[in-house]
């Protein structure tokens, strides 16, 4: 089996290089070109032709436009990154026959209520990123044989997130504000990349195609920004690295009262339900993950 992954340098694409290499063939793009293959998302024609030239069995286009602030700025940069570019991948990808996998996220939704979002739920995203990210998904539904992944607050030992800058800030400060009522899971890259080749065998080896469609893929329990970062700052605490600011100096805060241009939704929870059932998979609690890549970035 060829696969062709678009965005290997980011968090899930550097996990999923790992991942989908026991399936067959990988082909892993960034956003530079090399050997005369395509990996711009702003480049539609030359990503057209990098499919064609590569003719894969599968597409994982694990590349994005997620800037979430800077998207409201930006907002055609955004579109032709997760929307536009999306559509090429899949237009080409039913023209192959070929299988395509492609990420999403909770911003979709518009964050009401405190029930976990089903796939069947109403969208209603509020923000650029997240109205961006829908017309992607459902570029991507164009063609036949496609999983789309939704998941929710992403981290891994690479690139930046909210576990490396409360790292930071927990070093430099005394006190800290974080935000309360913002719930969700967070997801690590190697859950993701983990639950995608399963998925992957699943559908092509095993030839599955009804388990075509939308699936929520993150972490099992739940919890708040604030509930995150106190669980970060004492892990590191009890490894011996040189945190500053103390538990009880870690603060609350609303959403209300640290606007961002963005606005984000309060309810980020998502029910993996359809996911488990589908691809008989048990999904852990988000802790272990956390913890494991926290002893990664402490070198452990």
């Amino acid at each position: 089996m060829k696969i062709l992954l678009f965005g290997k340098g980011g968090q899930v694409g550097w996990e999923l290089q790992r991942s989908l290499a026991p399936l067959g063939q990988v082909i892993a793009l960034d956003h530079d070109s090399a050997d005369g293959l395509c990996g711009d998302f702003t480049n539609r024609a030359g990503l057209a032709g990098t499919v064609r030239r590569v003719a894969p069995d599968v597409i994982v286009n694990a590349a994005a436009y997620t800037a979430v602030d800077k998207a409201e700025s930006e907002p055609d940069l955004a579109r032709r990154i997760n929307a536009l570019a999306a559509g090429v991948l899949a237009d080409e990808a039913q023209e192959l026959g070929a299988w395509l996998v492609h990420y999403s996220t909770d911003y979709v939704f518009d964050g009401s209520g405190d029930k976990p979002w089903r796939e069947t739920d109403r969208t209603g995203p509020l923000s650029v990123y997240g109205k961006t990210k829908l017309e992607g998904e459902q570029a991507v539904a164009r063609c036949k044989k496609h999983l789309i992944f939704r998941t929710s607050w992403v981290y891994a030992a690479r690139g930046e997130n909210f576990i490396k800058t409360m790292l930071r800030l927990a070093k430099e400060r005394d006190q800290l504000k974080i935000i309360d009522d913002q719930v969700g899971a967070p997801t690590g890259a190697e859950l993701l990349a983990d639950v995608t080749a399963q998925a992957l065998h699943t559908v092509t080896l095993r030839s599955r195609p009804k388990l075509s469609g939308v699936y929520h893929l993150a972490a099992g329990g739940e919890t708040s920004w604030h509930a995150y970062a106190r669980f970060v700052i004492e892990q590191a605490r009890r490894t011996g690295q040189p945190i500053r600011v103390m538990p009880e100096a870690i603060e609350t805060i609303r959403t209300s009262a640290y606007p961002t241009p963005a606005q984000r939704p309060l309810n980020s929870r998502l029910d993996t339900g359809k996911l488990q059932a589908a691809f008989d998979l048990s999904l852990p609690e988000w802790q272990p993950g956390v913890e494991r890549v926290l002893a990664e970035i402490f070198g452990q």
